[in-house]
C-alpha cells in the first residue's frame, strides 16, 4: 500500500473507534488529500513481564497523496508492505468476525505454522448487517 496514514489508539480510544476513524479521515481531508481504499485495523499483542496482556490497536487508511509534516498522533508511511501471512476472507455479521481468526489459528495448528503476534483486518465492505473483511495474521519470524 502507498501513502498510508497511521493512528495508534490507546485502550480507552478503542471504545469510540468510529469517532477515531472520522478524525483520521478528516485529518486526511484537512491536508488536501482524499481517503482511498478500505479501513485497516492492525492489532498487536504481547505478554508483559508481569503476565498481563498488552494490546496495541492501530488504524490505517490510504490517501491519494503523501501527506508531509504529519502531526501527532498520526504518522505517514509512503509504502507499507506486510509479508508472510495467513489469510482468511470473512463475510457475515461483524460480531462473528472472530471466526476468521479461528480459521487461521486452526489452519496454522494443522500445518505446524507458528503465528506471530500481529494481525491486520481490512474492512472491505459493509452490506446491510454484514461485513466483508480480509484478515491477515503474520507468521512468526525467527529473529
Amino acid at each position: 500500500m502507498n501513502n498510508v496514514l497511521i493512528m495508534a489508539l490507546t485502550i480507552g480510544d478503542t471504545n469510540d473507534m468510529a469517532l477515531s476513524l472520522i478524525k483520521l479521515e478528516n485529518y486526511i481531508k484537512s491536508k488536501g488529500a482524499t481517503p482511498i481504499g478500505p479501513l485497516i485495523q492492525k492489532t498487536e499483542y504481547n505478554v508483559t513481564d508481569e503476565g498481563k496482556l498488552d494490546i496495541k490497536i492501530t488504524l490505517m487508511r490510504q490517501a491519494n497523496n503523501f501527506i508531509h509534516n504529519v502531526e501527532a498522533p498520526y504518522t505517514m508511511e509512503s509504502v507499507l508492505r506486510v509479508k508472510d501471512c495467513l489469510y482468511a476472507r470473512y463475510t457475515g455479521p461483524e460480531e462473528k468476525l472472530k471466526f476468521a481468526y479461528d480459521k487461521i489459528n486452526v489452519t496454522a495448528f494443522e500445518e505446524g505454522i507458528e503465528l506471530g503476534n500481529t494481525s491486520y483486518t481490512v474492512f472491505v465492505d459493509k452490506q446491510d448487517d454484514n461485513i466483508v473483511a480480509d484478515v491477515f495474521v503474520e507468521k512468526k519470524t525467527n529473529e
